[in-house]
């Protein structure tokens, strides 16, 4: 009783509507009428669609707001964003287990690539486990890595890198000794908790020599997004600024 009763005042409304553009489109000879009454049909058009997408669903215009509100999401986590937990505690202090992290899927795509010291999401699948893992990024296409030097930091191109801003505090950079020449396309990934971290390090001998494919990151951690206490933006530090290119290392 309800739909027939909104459904009769609807048309009760537009009858005066359509008569007087009838009218105005006869005194009007330059057309210009028509075209508005035409753009007012189309409008017209969508919302009766809304309308009727509306009341067949259950719960009507609810379910339809849901339901498009959905689509949004799944299209930003498809394309755009997409939300990781911590599952470990491989990324201490700066991730904690339980954290809930905004991976940026956008960041590396139009031709940008990985950058030393981003936190990135990658499939692990045949190389670290059936699995998406997060690590940092020590060493990019080209690089040369070597642990460690005297002081036992990680040595990048010929230039010690000092890690103690993101390292998790008492890890020294790595008890575990590596010389790798990172291929092209590729990335070493370590984690901040180097003591509880099976990272790049670890699958020196298996295929593709702990090498992370840049084609296999999901993209790059930029906000740490809960526990709300916990928020905060994910910055890439300065340890790495002064490494050399590597072309310029080698030549």
């Amino acid at each position: 009783m309800d739909t027939e009763a909104q459904q009769t005042e609807r048309d009760r409304s537009s009858r005066p509507f359509e008569s007087e553009n009838s009218d105005a489109s006869e005194d009007n000879s330059d057309g210009s009428e028509e075209i508005s009454d035409t753009r007012g049909q189309e409008g017209r058009s969508r919302f009766a669609l809304v309308s009727w997408i509306a009341d067949w669903l259950p719960g009507g215009r609810i379910s339809l707001t849901l339901l498009v509100c959905l689509l949004f999401l799944l299209l930003l986590n498809a394309f755009v964003a997409r939300p990781f937990q911590i599952p470990s505690g491989s990324m201490e202090s700066g991730l904690r287990i339980g954290d809930r992290v905004l991976v940026n899927k956008l960041a590396y795509r139009f031709g940008a690539q990985p950058r030393r010291g981003d936190v990135i999401v990658f499939d692990g699948t045949g190389y670290f486990g059936d699995a998406d893992y997060i690590k940092r990024v020590v060493g990019v296409g080209g690089d040369h890595v070597v642990c460690c030097d005297k002081k036992g930091r990680i040595v990048v191109n010929g230039r010690s890198v000092d890690e103690s801003s993101f390292l998790y505090p008492g890890d020294s950079p790595s008890t575990v000794s590596f010389d790798v020449a990172v291929p092209e396309g590729t990335l070493f990934v370590l984690g901040d908790h180097r003591s509880d971290s099976s990272d790049s390090r670890d699958h020196l001998g298996s295929p593709g020599g702990g090498m992370i494919p840049v084609d296999d990151v999901v993209g790059r951690a930029d906000w740490i997004v809960w526990p709300s206490g916990h928020a905060t933006r994910l910055h890439r530090p300065d340890a790495y600024a002064r490494v050399s290119a590597a072309e310029s290392a080698h030549g």
